[in-house]
């Protein structure tokens, strides 16, 4: 069977994970849509902080009257009069003050207030929305980079087992020729050839579907392939192992921005209690100044149009209100106080939410570090496997036949997807243990070196003065040892190469610590 065509075209952009969280924190619309409202709460702030100055108006009127008037004491005048009003203010006409004054405060205290403080724990309440939406996308963004890597990863196990594959058909095919096998062992190995072909094809059709999710992620064109840069993969350790998961749940806690934001809100809400408690006795008021020029006149004063000179308005007033009868009120301290009590719950849910996370991201951690190594001595048995069974098979070797070798073929094809998987699913969890964490920062996850097993006990660490005596391989180190079922830390990075799983040798490990 001749090999199958790739499908890959040979355009890419080129791509590594810090360029796609930059990417992603200036053209990712959830990162900027979360960022407006945060400019939305300060202005909604401001507003309200403005409500504590006047408002300035300035105007004119003039009215026209004709007709019947009755006075006070009944009696009916026939009246035709004008005035006209230019200055601070409108609206003055006859004997009243001025109904818009030019310079007017009102509105209520509590209202004042609170609006203003609750306005405060809002522009709070984003700004810890926004952190979190932006956590949330950078590890949407980093998963998106771990399954394009991953993809990556596997068009190359599958290139090799393709090839492997492709040498066993033919092996296969000569021995049937020849009498020497059996042509149903000619017709699996070209099956199991088929078969790999189809994985390598849908490989290839996955980084094209890896690559489309990471662009929409970073608001860029889906046809464009990115191809990631890493030339190994590696395991990435964001959290020290050593830290107990007891101290990981506190740290999140605190640093979550979810928690935070919920937190805000609480405090939002039991303001807006506290403004409906106090609202029944708090005055609502008005204060208002008016000065301008005003002038006019009637048939019943000479002159008819006249008298011009200037006038100020001073007005204040205040009254309290009882919303219907106070059961307004009544019900609106009670829809605050469930408003609140709703906050609490949803801060709990949150808080649930927030350990679960971490934890289970901490035993995944753990559990995928334990089976990178088992999952190593795989690789490296299947490796030799397959290659000592090839060898024989292709020296014609009494009692070996090609056949005996495709199951070398598939548990190394297994076992090297499977290590694969292994160490892109430790960077996943690695990622969203520190997502969950809240992103902390570095010196809250600093450890100080663990020297257990390293230096003998009641012996003192080496100075910078001390000579450096080279320790005896052949000896056992002294010291306390791990408990059981305790994780060590990473201690060798395996790593995996996107281009071509071949070998795992000690040249491609990489210490961590």
């Amino acid at each position: 069977m001749p090999p199958s065509l790739t499908t890959l075209t040979p355009e890419f952009v080129p791509i590594d994970l810090p360029t796609a969280l930059r990417l992603a924190g200036v053209q990712n619309p959830d990162v900027l849509y979360a960022r407006q409202l945060v400019v939305e709460a300060v202005a909604q702030r401001q507003l309200a902080a403005a409500q504590f100055l006047p408002s300035l108006n300035g105007g004119m009127n003039y009215d026209n009257h004709t007709g019947v008037l009755q006075q006070s004491n009944g009696n009916i005048l026939s009246l035709n009069r004008a005035s006209i009003y230019v200055g601070a203010g409108a609206n003055a006409i006859a004997a009243g003050t001025v109904g818009v004054p030019g310079i007017v405060l009102s509105g209520n205290p509590a209202d004042l207030v609170y609006n203003y403080l609750r306005s405060r724990q809002m522009v709070a309440a984003r700004d810890f929305n926004n952190i979190a939406v932006r956590n949330q996308v950078f590890l949407r963004v980093t998963q998106a980079y771990c399954d394009l890597l991953l993809a990556e990863g596997m068009r190359a196990v599958n290139m090799q087992a393709r090839r492997n594959a492709r040498e066993l058909a033919r092996l296969t095919a000569n021995y049937a020729k020849l009498g020497q096998g059996r042509p149903a062992d000619a017709n699996r190995a070209a099956t199991e050839l088929a078969r790999l072909e189809a994985d390598f094809q849908a490989a290839e059709w996955e980084i094209y579907a890896s690559s489309g999710r990471l662009a929409a992620l970073l608001n860029l064109d889906p046809s464009t392939r990115l191809h990631p840069t890493d030339a190994w993969i590696v395991p990435q350790e964001l959290v020290p192992s050593p830290i107990p998961l007891g101290q990981l749940v506190a740290l999140g806690l605190v640093q979550r921005p979810e928690l935070g934001e919920r937190r805000t809100l609480i405090r939002e809400a039991l303001l807006a209690l506290d403004q409906q408690r106090l609202l029944p006795f708090s005055p609502t008021f008005l204060l208002g100044f008016s000065a301008g020029g005003m002038g006019g006149g009637s048939n019943l004063v000479s002159p008819v149009f006249g008298g011009f000179g200037g006038r100020t308005d001073l007005d204040a007033m205040a009254f309290w209100t009882l919303k219907n009868l106070g059961i307004g009120n009544l019900a609106s301290i009670n829809l605050a106080r469930a408003d609140a009590q709703a906050r609490n719950y949803e801060w709990i849910s949150v808080l649930d939410q927030v350990r679960a996370e971490i934890a289970q991201s901490y035993a995944r951690m753990h559990a995928r570090y334990a089976q990178i190594s088992t999952l190593e001595f795989a690789v490296r048995s299947g490796i030799d496997g397959f290659a000592s069974d090839l060898n024989l098979a292709e020296e014609g070797e009494r009692g070996v036949r090609p056949i005996e070798v495709l199951n070398s073929l598939e548990l190394l094809e297994r076992s090297q997807k499977n290590y694969l998987m292994a160490i892109i699913d430790y960077n996943r969890s690695q990622f969203e243990l520190y997502v969950a964490l809240g992103q902390p920062p570095a010196d809250t996850l600093a450890r100080p070196v663990p020297t257990a097993g390293v230096v003998p006990r009641g012996d003192k660490m080496p100075g910078p003065d001390d000579p450096i005596i080279p320790p005896d391989i052949n000896q056992p180190v002294r010291g306390p040892m791990a408990p059981v079922g305790a994780v060590p830390p990473p201690s060798a990075r395996p790593v995996v190469s996107t281009s071509a799983v071949q070998s795992v040798s000690s040249s491609s490990l990489a210490r961590s610590r």
